[in-house]
Protein backbone atom coordinates (compact mmCIF):
# COMPACT_ATOMS: atom_id res chain seq x y z
CA UNK A 1 0.00 0.00 0.00
CA UNK A 2 3.07 2.65 0.55
CA UNK A 3 4.02 2.47 -2.65
CA UNK A 4 0.88 3.10 -4.28
CA UNK A 5 -0.01 5.86 -1.74
CA UNK A 6 3.08 7.53 -2.68
CA UNK A 7 2.05 7.19 -6.53
CA UNK A 8 -1.03 8.94 -5.51
CA UNK A 9 0.16 11.47 -3.82
CA UNK A 10 2.94 12.62 -6.44
CA UNK A 11 -0.27 12.54 -9.32
CA UNK A 12 -2.35 14.46 -7.00
CA UNK A 13 0.41 17.15 -6.48
CA UNK A 14 1.81 16.90 -10.48
CA UNK A 15 -2.36 17.59 -11.11
CA UNK A 16 -2.15 20.47 -8.79
CA UNK A 17 0.19 21.98 -10.85
CA UNK A 18 -0.77 21.24 -13.87
CA UNK A 19 -3.97 23.23 -12.83
CA UNK A 20 -2.03 26.34 -11.84
CA UNK A 21 -0.10 26.23 -15.02
CA UNK A 22 -3.85 26.28 -17.37
CA UNK A 23 -3.39 22.59 -16.83
CA UNK A 24 0.38 22.05 -19.10
CA UNK A 25 1.15 18.95 -17.48
CA UNK A 26 3.69 17.93 -20.51
CA UNK A 27 7.14 19.07 -20.69
CA UNK A 28 9.78 18.33 -23.43
CA UNK A 29 13.32 20.39 -22.95
CA UNK A 30 16.66 19.41 -24.03
CA UNK A 31 19.37 18.80 -20.89
CA UNK A 32 22.09 21.45 -22.84
CA UNK A 33 20.62 24.09 -24.42
CA UNK A 34 24.26 25.27 -25.83
CA UNK A 35 24.81 25.10 -29.54
CA UNK A 36 25.63 21.40 -30.64
CA UNK A 37 28.65 21.89 -32.81
CA UNK A 38 28.95 18.39 -35.27
CA UNK A 39 32.44 17.71 -36.89
CA UNK A 40 31.31 17.25 -40.84
CA UNK A 41 30.78 13.02 -41.97
CA UNK A 42 29.87 12.18 -37.55
CA UNK A 43 26.42 11.36 -36.48
CA UNK A 44 24.10 13.90 -35.52
CA UNK A 45 22.57 12.94 -32.34
CA UNK A 46 19.96 15.17 -30.29
CA UNK A 47 18.01 13.68 -27.79
CA UNK A 48 14.81 15.35 -26.04
CA UNK A 49 13.72 14.86 -22.34
CA UNK A 50 9.65 14.47 -22.38
CA UNK A 51 8.08 14.28 -19.23
CA UNK A 52 3.92 12.90 -18.54
CA UNK A 53 2.01 12.05 -15.83
CA UNK A 54 1.21 8.39 -15.28
CA UNK A 55 -1.35 7.42 -17.39
CA UNK A 56 -0.06 9.67 -20.12
CA UNK A 57 1.31 9.14 -23.29
CA UNK A 58 2.46 10.45 -26.24
CA UNK A 59 0.59 10.88 -29.29
CA UNK A 60 2.47 12.28 -32.03
CA UNK A 61 6.51 13.55 -32.01
CA UNK A 62 7.64 15.85 -34.65
CA UNK A 63 10.97 17.07 -35.54
CA UNK A 64 11.25 20.47 -38.05
CA UNK A 65 14.78 21.61 -39.06
CA UNK A 66 15.15 25.04 -40.17
CA UNK A 67 18.40 25.53 -42.26
CA UNK A 68 20.99 28.02 -41.16
CA UNK A 69 21.87 29.05 -45.26
CA UNK A 70 18.05 29.12 -46.70
CA UNK A 71 15.98 30.10 -43.17
CA UNK A 72 13.56 27.32 -45.03
CA UNK A 73 11.94 25.16 -42.06
CA UNK A 74 10.64 21.69 -43.39
CA UNK A 75 9.40 18.45 -41.10
CA UNK A 76 12.35 16.04 -41.27
CA UNK A 77 10.96 13.45 -39.09
CA UNK A 78 8.07 12.28 -37.28
CA UNK A 79 6.48 9.85 -34.95
CA UNK A 80 4.53 7.63 -35.55
CA UNK A 81 3.48 8.09 -38.85
CA UNK A 82 6.24 9.38 -40.92
CA UNK A 83 8.65 6.56 -41.42
CA UNK A 84 11.97 7.77 -41.35
CA UNK A 85 14.33 6.59 -43.87
CA UNK A 86 17.47 7.89 -45.69
CA UNK A 87 20.10 9.59 -42.85
CA UNK A 88 17.59 10.26 -40.43
CA UNK A 89 16.17 7.75 -37.62
CA UNK A 90 14.15 7.97 -35.05
CA UNK A 91 14.31 6.27 -31.36
CA UNK A 92 13.19 6.03 -28.21
CA UNK A 93 9.50 6.52 -29.42
CA UNK A 94 10.67 9.58 -31.44
CA UNK A 95 12.22 11.28 -28.39
CA UNK A 96 15.93 10.63 -30.30
CA UNK A 97 16.78 12.04 -33.34
CA UNK A 98 19.69 10.16 -35.49
CA UNK A 99 21.28 11.95 -38.67
CA UNK A 100 24.30 9.86 -40.33
CA UNK A 101 26.69 11.65 -42.09
CA UNK A 102 26.88 15.24 -41.05
CA UNK A 103 27.02 17.52 -43.89
CA UNK A 104 27.27 21.32 -43.93
CA UNK A 105 23.73 21.49 -45.13
CA UNK A 106 22.30 20.15 -41.55
CA UNK A 107 23.04 23.12 -39.41
CA UNK A 108 20.93 25.20 -38.31
CA UNK A 109 18.04 24.90 -35.65
CA UNK A 110 15.90 21.65 -34.92
CA UNK A 111 12.62 21.63 -33.34
CA UNK A 112 10.97 19.04 -31.43
CA UNK A 113 7.33 19.24 -30.63
CA UNK A 114 5.59 16.63 -28.86
CA UNK A 115 1.87 15.84 -28.42
CA UNK A 116 -0.31 14.10 -25.70
CA UNK A 117 -3.06 11.97 -26.35
CA UNK A 118 -5.59 15.25 -25.03
CA UNK A 119 -3.85 17.30 -28.09
CA UNK A 120 -1.88 19.62 -25.79
CA UNK A 121 1.69 20.56 -27.37
CA UNK A 122 4.92 21.34 -25.83
CA UNK A 123 8.37 22.22 -27.96
CA UNK A 124 11.81 22.57 -27.35
CA UNK A 125 14.78 24.01 -30.19
CA UNK A 126 18.10 22.93 -30.58
CA UNK A 127 20.87 24.87 -32.44
CA UNK A 128 23.17 22.72 -34.28
CA UNK A 129 26.34 24.18 -35.78
CA UNK A 130 29.56 22.40 -37.89
CA UNK A 131 32.74 22.23 -36.31
CA UNK A 132 35.19 24.38 -38.55
CA UNK A 133 38.81 23.88 -38.34
CA UNK A 134 41.38 26.75 -37.18
CA UNK A 135 42.33 29.09 -40.52
CA UNK A 136 43.84 32.04 -40.72
CA UNK A 137 45.59 32.99 -37.28
CA UNK A 138 47.41 36.01 -37.31
CA UNK A 139 49.44 38.27 -33.95
CA UNK A 140 48.90 41.55 -33.73
CA UNK A 141 51.45 43.46 -31.70
CA UNK A 142 50.65 46.69 -29.10
CA UNK A 143 53.87 48.23 -28.21
CA UNK A 144 52.23 50.32 -25.49
CA UNK A 145 51.99 47.68 -23.27
CA UNK A 146 54.43 45.05 -24.67
CA UNK A 147 51.66 42.67 -25.72
CA UNK A 148 50.77 40.24 -28.27
CA UNK A 149 47.38 39.40 -29.43
CA UNK A 150 46.43 36.21 -31.13
CA UNK A 151 43.78 36.64 -33.94
CA UNK A 152 41.59 33.46 -35.59
CA UNK A 153 39.17 34.29 -38.53
CA UNK A 154 36.99 31.43 -37.61
CA UNK A 155 37.46 27.79 -35.86
CA UNK A 156 35.58 25.99 -32.61
CA UNK A 157 36.74 25.64 -29.48
CA UNK A 158 39.98 27.16 -30.69
CA UNK A 159 43.01 26.93 -27.79
CA UNK A 160 45.89 29.16 -27.33
CA UNK A 161 49.89 27.82 -26.96
CA UNK A 162 52.46 30.54 -27.31
CA UNK A 163 56.33 29.95 -27.81
CA UNK A 164 58.89 32.11 -27.64
CA UNK A 165 61.83 30.95 -30.27
CA UNK A 166 60.62 27.48 -30.50
CA UNK A 167 59.72 26.91 -26.93
CA UNK A 168 56.64 27.16 -24.50
CA UNK A 169 56.13 30.78 -23.14
CA UNK A 170 57.73 30.88 -19.45
CA UNK A 171 57.70 33.45 -16.53
CA UNK A 172 60.57 34.70 -17.43
CA UNK A 173 59.67 35.57 -20.75
CA UNK A 174 55.91 36.79 -20.20
CA UNK A 175 52.53 35.89 -19.00
CA UNK A 176 49.41 34.63 -20.95
CA UNK A 177 46.07 36.01 -20.02
CA UNK A 178 43.26 33.75 -18.90
CA UNK A 179 42.19 33.12 -22.56
CA UNK A 180 45.39 32.33 -23.78
CA UNK A 181 44.66 34.71 -26.75
CA UNK A 182 47.18 37.44 -25.75
CA UNK A 183 50.54 37.36 -24.59
CA UNK A 184 52.08 40.32 -22.44
CA UNK A 185 56.19 40.13 -22.29
CA UNK A 186 57.26 41.11 -19.26
CA UNK A 187 61.19 40.46 -20.15
CA UNK A 188 63.18 41.84 -23.41
CA UNK A 189 61.02 42.13 -26.20
CA UNK A 190 63.21 40.53 -28.62
CA UNK A 191 63.20 37.46 -30.72
CA UNK A 192 60.61 34.99 -32.45
CA UNK A 193 56.67 34.83 -30.42
CA UNK A 194 54.64 32.02 -32.02
CA UNK A 195 50.89 31.59 -31.51
CA UNK A 196 49.85 28.08 -32.01
CA UNK A 197 45.65 27.75 -32.39
CA UNK A 198 44.41 24.16 -32.22
CA UNK A 199 41.52 22.64 -31.95
CA UNK A 200 40.27 18.77 -32.71
CA UNK A 201 40.82 18.84 -36.26
CA UNK A 202 44.27 20.08 -36.53
CA UNK A 203 46.33 23.39 -35.79
CA UNK A 204 47.31 26.72 -37.37
CA UNK A 205 49.69 28.92 -35.98
CA UNK A 206 51.16 32.48 -36.80
CA UNK A 207 54.78 34.22 -35.85
CA UNK A 208 55.79 37.70 -34.96
CA UNK A 209 59.28 38.68 -35.27
CA UNK A 210 60.69 41.38 -33.12
CA UNK A 211 64.28 42.61 -32.96
CA UNK A 212 66.86 40.00 -32.73
CA UNK A 213 68.02 39.25 -28.90
CA UNK A 214 71.51 40.71 -29.17
CA UNK A 215 72.50 40.86 -25.48
CA UNK A 216 71.51 37.24 -25.34
CA UNK A 217 73.75 36.84 -28.53
CA UNK A 218 76.62 38.65 -26.59
CA UNK A 219 76.16 37.51 -23.39
CA UNK A 220 76.85 33.79 -25.38
CA UNK A 221 80.28 35.11 -27.06
CA UNK A 222 81.26 36.80 -23.79
CA UNK A 223 81.20 33.54 -22.25
CA UNK A 224 82.74 31.50 -25.18
CA UNK A 225 85.55 33.90 -25.26
CA UNK A 226 86.24 34.05 -21.24
CA UNK A 227 85.81 30.23 -21.49
CA UNK A 228 88.45 30.00 -24.65
CA UNK A 229 91.11 32.51 -22.70
CA UNK A 230 90.45 30.34 -19.29
CA UNK A 231 91.29 26.93 -21.17
CA UNK A 232 94.34 28.96 -23.31
CA UNK A 233 95.88 29.94 -19.82
CA UNK A 234 95.58 26.52 -17.85
CA UNK A 235 97.31 24.99 -20.96
CA UNK A 236 100.09 27.82 -21.04
CA UNK A 237 100.40 26.70 -17.28
CA UNK A 238 100.70 23.00 -17.84
CA UNK A 239 103.14 23.48 -20.53
CA UNK A 240 105.71 25.84 -18.22
CA UNK A 241 105.48 23.24 -15.07
CA UNK A 242 106.35 20.23 -17.65
CA UNK A 243 109.14 22.68 -18.79
CA UNK A 244 110.47 23.32 -15.15
CA UNK A 245 110.41 19.86 -14.30
CA UNK A 246 112.25 18.95 -17.67
CA UNK A 247 114.90 21.22 -17.35
CA UNK A 248 115.43 19.93 -13.96
CA UNK A 249 116.28 16.67 -14.87
CA UNK A 250 118.24 17.56 -17.56
CA UNK A 251 120.83 19.94 -14.92
CA UNK A 252 121.02 16.93 -12.39
CA UNK A 253 122.31 14.17 -15.67
CA UNK A 254 124.65 17.45 -16.43
CA UNK A 255 125.63 17.36 -12.94
CA UNK A 256 126.50 14.28 -12.67
CA UNK A 257 128.39 13.48 -15.67
CA UNK A 258 130.95 15.99 -15.07
CA UNK A 259 134.29 14.56 -13.04
CA UNK A 260 134.89 14.41 -9.41
CA UNK A 261 137.78 17.58 -9.37
CA UNK A 262 137.51 18.48 -5.40
CA UNK A 263 140.47 17.26 -3.70
CA UNK A 264 140.33 15.09 -0.74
Amino acid sequence: MEPRLQRFVRTVLLLHICWLWSGQCLSVRFTNQQSLYIIKGQNLILQAQIELLDGEHVAKVTWDHAARTSGKTSTIAEFPRKISEGRVTLEQQGATLKIRDYQAADAGIYTVTVTDQTGQKQSAQRTVQEYLAVHHVSVMVNVSDSGLHCMEAWGTEPTFTWLHEKVVMTEKVGHVSADGRSLYVSGTFCGHFTCVVSNKLGHSSATYTAEACESTNRNMTAVVVFLLLTLTLVAAALGFILWRRHRRRYNRRERLREPFEEPL
